[in-house]
């Protein structure tokens, strides 16, 4: 059994000193909210609590849909880049950005240039960019695809973007570890589903991602962004495809939303008949340390079926 971990938007803190100059931008919204709203829930030491339980699970891979950062300050950016070095080995951890990666222009070159190893195709020669997504690594018998979906956009908006290049580079990857028998996984920032997200934070380019999936199949697609525990299903009524979402890695206790958490798929069988198992491991009431809150089989027959406490 190949395991595998998923978590997303980190959002490190606390935020680095800022000037009045990086301020005259998109950030002083971001600023702002993060003044009033965000440094009250998002903690390190609630990602620390979740990171530790994760790793004590000794998963083969781990998966981090995006939205490492804020503001994407100079500072946080590097930050980000010396929590991924004691996150793991470039090998064995693999990023995709999110929207408060790429939150300002020019910010998503410099997250391409102090994230690279870990947003890196195997075998990839070319430094990463904005057209080396998506990206295709193997391991085991298991095919981990990223895809950015990070842009800069303007205050008040979230949104994330998959064009046509994508789209395109996408289905060869799909058609290309299909033809080796591999379980494909998708990983993704934005939700690729319509009514996940308000519309303002909405993927644009939904149906286009939902028609390569239908027509070239995939076995799990991962996302965040919501900062919710979600399944939804997507694909054909013969070969439906579980997306999967989850809770922010540093929400505290007391916000909106639910508290930290962290998937956890088992992943085992051959082409044709994979069989994917997830278990959801988060904070609960005054907990410290993250517990099993939840368990389910990701076959066809589970479309219908919410998680529930296990």
């Amino acid at each position: 059994m190949f395991r595998l971990a998923h978590i997303s938007d980190v959002h490190l803190g606390p935020l680095p000193a800022v000037t009045y100059r990086e301020l005259a931008s998109k950030r002083v919204v971001g600023y702002v909210n993060w003044q009033r709203h965000r440094r009250h829930f998002l903690h390190d030491g609630v990602i620390d609590a979740i990171v530790g339980d994760l790793k004590g699970a000794c998963p083969d891979h781990l998966a981090v849909t995006g939205d490492l950062v804020n503001l994407a300050l100079d500072g946080e950016i590097e930050l980000a880049r010396q929590w991924l070095e004691t996150l793991g080995d470039p090998r064995d951890v693999s990023v995709v950005p999110g929207n408060h990666d790429a939150y300002v222009p020019g910010a998503f070159d410099k997250i391409c240039r102090a994230w690279g190893p870990w947003m890196a195709g195997d075998g990839q020669a070319d430094p990463v960019g904005r057209y080396t997504f998506p990206y295709m690594r193997v391991r085991g018998r298991v095919a981990l695809i990223g895809i950015s979906t990070a842009r800069a956009t303007a205050p008040f908006m979230a949104n994330g973007f998959f064009g046509n290049g994508q789209a395109r580079r996408l289905a060869a990857l799909l058609d290309d570890a299909a033809g080796k028998g591999l379980c494909r996984v998708v990983m993704i920032h934005h939700p690729p589903v319509k009514g996940a997200v308000a519309q303002h934070k909405r993927l644009v380019g939904i149906g286009r991602f939902q028609q390569v999936v239908a027509r070239h199949g995939a076995e799990l697609v991962l996302h965040g962004h919501s900062h919710l525990p979600s399944l939804y299903w997507i694909g054909t009524a013969q070969k439906p495809v579980p997306v999967v979402g989850v809770a922010a890695a540093g929400q505290g206790m007391g916000g909106r939303n639910p508290p930290a958490q962290y998937n956890l798929f088992g992943i085992e069988g051959e082409a044709g008949q994979w069989r994917v198992h997830l278990e959801r491991f988060g904070l609960v009431g005054a907990a410290v340390l993250p517990a099993r809150i939840a368990e389910l089989e990701l076959a066809p027959h589970s479309a219908q079926v919410s998680l529930s406490p296990h």
